[in-house]
């Protein structure tokens, strides 16, 4: 399988997640505001980090759900930035699934071009390396926000979130590899 139809399987998988929330909780996650949702994708990305390191989770949820997490959190932050935190849930549920599919295929447009360039490097990388490039890119723009979204000569809080969401796809797909190749 090549890597655009194993990305467009992953994003249909986290779409298929963020539309059932929906329809549970409908967009309530309008009134967050961008650091609100910065500090949620580092709340799941610890968690992988520890379940990465414990290899035991006492919830039983495992590190798969978390980068399912890492990329809707990473789309829904791509669009706060975008419209701004809400008081209520300003917008309808068809309204946010169009957001929604337009961020995600800005990240898939931006994967194909740095896929391109950097020769499909990210099949050669461990899982929990992508685990640690996202905290990275967390810490990143907690310092951006921190400093009022200015930056000198780095990308700002949208390009992070957007690797981010590339990170959390590759683990995606890493770990579906994994799971098929233990059932053969």
């Amino acid at each position: 399988m090549d890597t655009n139809q194993q990305f467009d399987e992953a994003l249909s998988l986290c779409r298929n997640i963020f539309v059932r929330k929906l329809r549970d909780y409908g967009p309530s996650w309008r009134i967050m505001r961008p650091a609100a949702v910065t500090d949620q994708l580092f709340i799941k990305a610890k968690r992988i980090r520890s379940l990465e390191t414990k290899r035991v989770s006492a919830v039983g949820e495992g590190i798969l759900t978390e980068f399912i997490a890492i990329v809707n959190y990473g789309i829904i932050g791509l669009i706060q930035l975008r419209l701004g935190a809400a008081d209520s849930k300003d917008i309808s549920v068809e309204r946010a699934v169009e957001f929604y599919d337009a961020v995600a295929e800005q990240a898939r447009t931006l994967m194909i071009a740095k896929n391109h360039d950097y020769d499909e490097a990210w099949r050669g990388m461990r899982v929990l390396s992508y685990t640690d490039l996202i905290l990275m890119k967390i810490e990143r723009v907690k310092e951006i926000e921190d400093h009022r979204g200015h930056t000198e000569v780095s990308e700002g809080i949208d390009a992070n979130y957007m690797d981010m969401i590339n990170y959390a796809v590759f683990g995606i797909i890493k770990l579906t590899e994994q799971s098929r190749e233990a059932e053969c």
